[in-house]
């Protein structure tokens, strides 16, 4: 295949990146948008094969083989409670990818057509500098969030004193050596910048709670992406620079987006945390009493209302209950009554997460709704039923300036004439370590258990 061939393969390949990222925007889409991003995939794989440089590609094909066996039975194995952490590992290996690159570019740069040891071409010396540093950063920042959302690390923020003053004096260091490097070509500084770089990446993302990992993951996707395009650059390939910048430009929007919607400000996010110095673990079960109730009173309330919102988070994934609410849903449509769901944009431990598990159940789009399209109606609503959700539930947002989720929006399910809780037990609290007032409520009814036991408890009541 000639070189105008396989450019045009490219082209290709880059409009149908494009076009998987916008049907990937509408759940409506998302399927063929997964399936255009595949063939994108699957061409530009063929044409870098193609390509005719004389290299044998034994290896590699063994290699790309290697790694589809892997990633199906990653894919049949891992739970969809687990996505969060799945995507966090895979951000780690590209960061990862990206500095094995840099660092084969610079011991042997005449295999890259770039130069000869000692006499690299500046362009060259830029484009590995950034590469190295934004993939290191991209790979210590990942295996911590990871660590994270599996519950090996705390979830909550990791501070010390003077935290933001070090990634701040580290982020300058980072940026005299770059310059360093490019002017004198040496093996220090590339070594000591890509170590600082793992360093910085750990920095980072320790500080950050629970309750801003989803903005975390979206921030780690960026950078994925940019790294990717500093491998682009390297290879002097043009399509691994462009999915490589579309993936960063995305994932950057999307943390801004998600950053906006949480009333956070990124370079906060970014660099300290959430921004609350409160100290977690604050339990109202001492000062009130929680109202325990049982999947017939449950009912009784559902079957006599008008309208009910459903509001999933966390605790709906681990128990896979997401069919029994389809189910709950069905049952009350069939009575007339008026059903939704109430989506809060960081549910769950990452962007779409329960979108994503909502539309496996085969539930409506038109029944989902996002915070800023359905706030205004919990007034109006006779029932919330919150599923394994608190952090998003949490009046002490809107309330406690000492909250760890202090400034973030969220569902104003207080605002409802009834609230059914269910909850695995009154003991845990959310993943930014606090307790939900809401659950004392005079007006809210606790049932207490598993979520998947406990809907189809009260869907049996519904039945009867």
């Amino acid at each position: 295949m000639t070189a105008t061939n396989s450019a045009l393969l490219y082209l290709i390949s880059a409009v149908c990146f494009i076009l998987s990222l916008r049907g990937l925007s509408s759940p409506k889409t998302a399927i063929k948008g997964n399936i255009l991003g595949i063939c994108g995939m699957i061409i530009a794989v063929a044409a870098t094969l193609s390509l005719p440089d004389g290299s044998s590609y034994g290896f590699i094909i063994a290699a790309i083989a290697a790694g589809a066996v892997i990633g199906l039975l990653i894919a049949k194995r891992i739970a969809m409670t687990a996505l969060p952490q799945l995507v966090a590992a895979f951000h780690s290996l590209v960061g990862l990818a990206a500095v094995f690159v840099a660092w084969a570019s610079f011991l042997s740069p005449a295999a890259y057509g770039i130069g000869s040891p000692g006499h690299i071409a500046v362009s060259s010396l830029i484009e590995m500098s950034l590469g190295v540093a934004i993939g290191a950063v991209t790979f210590s920042g990942s295996v911590i969030a990871f660590a994270k959302l599996q519950g090996i690390l705390s979830g909550r923020p990791l501070r010390f004193k003077g935290q933001t003053l070090l990634n701040a004096l580290l982020a300058a260091v980072l940026i005299i050596l770059v310059v360093h490097f490019t002017k004198t070509e040496s093996g220090l500084s590339f070594f000591t910048l890509t170590i600082l770089s793992f360093v910085l990446g750990f920095l980072l993302i320790l500080p950050v709670g629970g309750a801003d990992m989803p903005v975390v993951i979206s921030m780690l996707n960026s950078y994925s992406g940019w790294a990717a395009a500093g491998i682009g650059f390297t290879l002097r390939n043009s399509l691994l620079v462009i999915t490589g910048a579309l993936v960063g430009s995305s994932g950057a929007i999307l943390s801004y987006i998600m950053c906006k919607a949480m009333n956070r400000s990124i370079f906060n996010v970014l660099f300290g945390g959430s921004g609350s110095n409160g100290s977690g673990q604050e339990s109202f079960a001492d000062e009130k009493t929680a109202n325990l109730g049982s999947a017939e009173d449950a009912a009784v309330l559902l079957k006599n209302a008008q309208k009910v919102i459903i509001v999933p988070g966390y605790g709906m994934a681990v128990a896979q209950s997401q069919f029994a609410l389809e189910e709950m849903a069905a049952l009350l449509k069939k009575d007339g009554i008026d059903v939704k769901y109430a989506i809060h944009p960081v549910a769950g431990r990452m962007p779409g997460h329960m979108n994503v598990l909502l539309a496996e159940a085969k539930i409506p789009y038109e029944d989902v709704f996002e915070l800023e399209d359905i706030n205004s109606a919990f007034a109006d609503t006779d029932v919330v039923y919150i599923i394994g959700a608190n952090d998003v539930t949490n009046p002490l947002a809107k309330t406690d300036s000492a909250s760890p989720i202090f400034g973030m929006p969220v569902l104003d399910v207080e605002k409802a004439r009834h609230i059914i809780v269910v909850k695995r037990s009154l003991k845990g609290f959310g993943y930014a370590g606090i307790d939900n007032p809401v659950f004392y409520a005079p007006n809210t009814m606790m049932l207490l258990g598993d979520a998947k036991k406990v809907t189809e408890e009260v869907n049996r009541c519904l039945k009867e």
